[in-house]
């Protein structure tokens, strides 16, 4: 009988002395699904994705991948997934062939298994003649690309990435995208993403998941959640020191939804920008707002990470420029 959901979290909580670092997560992700789990620095998501990879214990509740519980069953739960985290133990002194090798036979892979499975993963993640170079030699994209073939050797149903492109240049960054597209269009894999990049968690999630201080805040479809929040976004960056007539000033502005203040800049949602970017101006300068800068643009996952926690993701700019 096919399981509901690849994995489901029911309650996850897990605190390290007085801190929660993850506080009562609830998700639900079908095979074959790309679930982003977006946050900033911080926010509980490698300590959930370390839950539920049966690498740190919750301190309530509890997790299923494909129906096996992670709190009674981990070794079951270990054989079918695969994980790529941030800190990967690859020891330098051997080659990328001689790690996945090792990797088939902690699974208790044959030997033609095992030479069988090493040929299909150079199909799937572009290592070329590197494979039998040390590690040492390894570029830090390199690197990424042998730790997500090593999570494949034993062909997991669940491949948990934990922010697989953090630090890397755009054209490594680019065939990651490419290899986990292919993984999971052809191959039908579930994947758990965890990113603080907003243009990955657009760019590969079917859903996204947004954590801001150990809490699950909104989830849905990229597409969904930038919808929720108005069809444009004006931008008008002020003199911080006339912010606060900013409240008063937006009341009554036909087509305004929402606005929200952040640093020097209001960011406001509407419905239709064409028609509501001259009154907005118009109101903002009858008030006597001086008005730097005025922009309509469609909404971002950063204007939702926005609405939805009061915050922007920290390294947005990062984001930006290396891309």
């Amino acid at each position: 009988m096919p399981h509901t959901f690849a994995i489901e979290a029911k309650s996850l909580v897990r605190r390290f002395g007085e801190k929660t670092a993850v506080d009562g997560i609830n998700l639900n992700i079908s095979p074959g699904e790309i679930y982003g789990f977006l946050g900033p620095n911080g926010a509980g998501k490698s300590t959930t994705v370390r839950m539920l990879t049966t690498l740190l214990a919750p301190t309530s509740g509890d997790a299923l991948v494909y129906g096996y519980s992670i709190v009674r069953e981990p070794d079951t739960v270990r054989f079918h997934i695969g994980v790529a985290l941030q800190a990967s133990a690859l020891d330098p002194k051997q080659t990328g062939r001689e790690l996945l090798d090792m990797q088939g036979r902690l699974y208790g892979l044959t030997s033609n298994e095992r030479r069988v499975r090493l040929e299909n993963l150079l199909q799937l993640v572009d290592i070329g003649e590197a494979i039998d170079q040390r590690i040492s030699t390894y570029s830090g994209g390199m690197k990424r690309r042998l730790d997500l073939a090593a999570a494949l050797v034993h062909q997991p149903k669940v491949l948990f990435l934990d922010e697989p492109t953090t630090g890397l240049d755009p054209v490594s960054r680019s065939k990651i995208w490419n290899e986990v597209r292919y993984l999971n269009r052809e191959l039908g894999m579930t994947i758990f993403l965890t990113t603080q990049y907003l243009e990955e968690a657009d760019e590969l999630a079917d859903r996204v998941g947004i954590i801001a201080n150990g809490k699950l805040v909104t989830e849905g479809s990229p597409s969904d959640l930038k919808r929720s929040i108005g069809s444009d976004v004006i931008v008008a960056r002020v003199a911080s020191r006339q912010l606060d007539l900013i409240p008063s000033l937006m009341v009554g502005i036909s087509g305004v939804e929402f606005f929200e203040i952040q640093d020097d800049e209001i960011i406001i949602s509407v419905v239709n920008g064409a028609a509501t970017i001259s009154p907005v101006a118009v109101a903002l300068s009858a008030g006597g707002v001086q008005v730097l800068e005025l922009t309509l643009r469609t909404p971002t996952l950063d204007d939702v990470f926005l609405h939805a926690t009061g915050n922007r993701l920290q390294d947005r700019n990062e984001m930006k420029s290396s891309v």
